[in-house]
């Protein structure tokens, strides 16, 4: 609070009035999108979205609606680009397979198998900000974005863990059919 806007025998009410205010307007805590007890450095499948800011269509074209024609990805620049370290951080990363994936216009779906890196530099528990699948994630953006010259990705990505053999069959369908079905994915921008 500037002091020149308020006589000094009003800056304490005031200034305790606004510690009220903010005290009474509580916002709702933003649930984590973690779950809760799991080691996200156990050995796991996580099923990954990545968005573009703004659902920006930058990463692919989709292209051949013909009957015939079935529709592909046509990778752009960028694309082009978040292929490349996707395969390379791919190789470098010991623990860390990428079991399939699509490049979508604004998005990138990703099945990450994460192996169980034995002894863990992280404090115990581990939570999500400190395990390998959250620092492969941020490396790829950072790699990503380094090259683009600008960041291009939402800060956080979504990510489900694959509990079971049916639960990876569903999200690899899935992923083989995006492309497919994209007029109709919840992410369609034009």
């Amino acid at each position: 609070m500037t002091e020149w806007l308020v006589p000094k025998r009003h800056r304490f009410f005031c200034e305790s009035k606004i510690k009220i205010m903010k005290s009474e307007n509580k916002l709702p805590k933003r649930k984590s999108p973690r779950l809760r007890e799991f080691d996200y450095n156990s050995t796991a499948l996580y099923f990954t979205t990545i968005c573009v800011q703004h659902r920006k269509c930058l990463l692919s074209n989709i292209v051949g609606t013909g009957v015939l024609d079935c529709p592909q990805v046509e990778l752009t620049q960028y694309g082009k680009i978040a292929d490349k370290y996707i395969r390379q951080l791919n190789d470098f990363y010991d623990h860390i397979s990428i079991e399939d994936y699509v490049i979508m216009p604004n998005h990138i779906h990703m099945v990450i198998f994460v192996c169980e890196n034995g002894q863990s530099r992280t404090p115990v528990p581990t939570t999500k900000a400190n395990s390998e699948y959250s620092k492969f994630i941020s490396a790829f953006k950072r790699f990503c974005n380094k090259e683009y010259g600008h960041n291009i990705w939402q800060s956080r990505s979504h990510e489900h863990i694959i509990r079971n053999h049916y639960d990876y069959e569903e999200i690899a369908k899935y992923i083989h059919e995006n492309p497919l079905k994209w007029h109709i994915d919840e992410l369609f921008c034009e």
